[in-house]
């Protein structure tokens, strides 16, 4: 609803979160609950943290240790097997990766994981503007290998995208904005990423993934029980994220954070564990045109925001060519669309299937990295 009341936007705040807040989505969907309270409540966690625990989601606990059964025994295969869907082979950055074979701020991350995009009709491999390319189809395994895994993937993807949508419809009305109103922004030709993470032991002086900003719009992860994610607070201290089993995280996306002109937050977070662990993380995503202008937002939140250093000052993952020249976190600035700012994620962390796939997008490697060789970075 346009115009709807928003109480209480706040401007810098004074005290670093040091735990990771609950927000119970039933306070959102329950028959009479009090939306405008939810979300007030929603919007200052996603201004003052960034991250928060969703709870009374919906999505039931069975299907989820059903999901995570498959994604143990998906991990389990021999390499030559899941070899036979490894990214390597995709124009589209889609299928298996073996441990090391990302970078995030060009440093290694020690993760095995397997990505599966929207499955959407490419385009011609020679389209431009080149973040065009990245619609595609996916890599699945054979389901005599893995049988029903694809069926649980899908469905994981589905059930994700409905709670997304619920808390972007809740976001705009904590901004004052008609609760539909990114629902509209999104398109029709939407895509939205799962990742399925697998995370050895952390070695010492590395990261399972290094510390960064998620580069889209809302990212939900589902951990299984065993620790390791870490938000970094205004106070630039690690605050654990606990592995509740019902509990879903989500955190917000540089794409957010600059619509609303910084107003939301994309917290910086990383992944260091002591032991085996495994995790799933659904980025929710519109069409790769969809233009990333600034959000209608009464001059309340610019004014919250001139009075913050933390938000005045929040930046953008850097991009390739800064990467190139030795630049680091989060200084850069945002990009146009979408497509734009899923192609800087992709060129800075997988320059070698850039240049395997997109010659023409990548003159140049990034040096000084190489993704088969685990080192600790700096």
């Amino acid at each position: 609803m346009p115009g709807a009341s928003v109480s209480s936007v706040s401007s810098a705040t004074s005290v670093a979160f040091s735990e990771i807040p609950i927000v119970r989505l039933s306070e959102w969907t329950d028959i009479g609950a009090d939306r405008t309270v939810f979300a007030d409540r929603l919007r200052s966690i996603c201004h003052e943290v960034g991250f928060f625990r969703l709870v009374d989601h919906g999505v039931g606990p069975g299907f989820v240790a059903d999901y995570f059964e498959a994604l143990q025994r998906f991990f389990a295969l021999p390499d030559e097997t899941k070899a036979s869907i490894e990214k390597v082979h995709s124009p589209w950055f889609r299928g298996w990766e073996r441990v090391g074979a990302e970078l995030t701020d060009n440093n290694v991350d020690v993760r095995e994981q397997l990505d599966l995009w929207t499955d959407l009709p490419p385009r011609p491999r020679d389209v431009m503007p080149p973040y065009l390319r990245l619609d595609g189809p996916n890599q699945w395994i054979d389901d005599t290998v893995l049988p029903g895994f694809r069926g649980l993937v899908e469905r994981f993807q589905r059930e994700m995208g409905a709670v997304a949508d619920q808390l972007m419809s809740a976001m705009c009305v904590g901004l004052g904005l008609a609760p539909d109103h990114l629902d509209r922004v999104f398109g029709k030709r939407r895509s939205s990423l799962v990742k399925l993470i697998h995370y050895p032991p952390t070695p010492t002086g590395m990261a399972g993934v290094n510390a960064h900003h998620d580069a889209g719009f809302l990212t939900l992860l589902w951990q299984h029980g065993v620790s390791g994610l870490q938000a970094l607070n205004q106070d630039d201290e690690w605050i654990d994220v606990p592995p509740s089993s019902d509990a879903i995280v989500v955190n917000l996306g540089e794409i957010l954070q600059s619509m609303t002109g910084n107003y939301f937050v994309a917290t910086t977070h990383r992944v260091i564990t002591h032991d085996e662990r495994y995790s799933s993380g659904y980025f929710h995503g519109p069409d790769l045109r969809t233009p990333l202008e600034p959000m209608p937002l009464d001059g309340r939140f610019a004014d919250a925001v001139a009075a913050s250093a933390r938000h005045r000052d929040a930046g953008f993952m850097a991009k390739r060519d800064e990467l190139l020249v030795g630049g680091r976190g989060t200084r850069s600035s945002g990009a146009a669309t979408y497509g734009e700012q899923l192609w800087n994620y992709f060129s800075r962390s997988y320059p070698d299937l850039v240049a395997r796939h997109h010659p023409d997008q990548a003159p140049d490697q990034l040096s000084g990295q190489s993704p088969d060789r685990l080192a600790p970075h700096a």
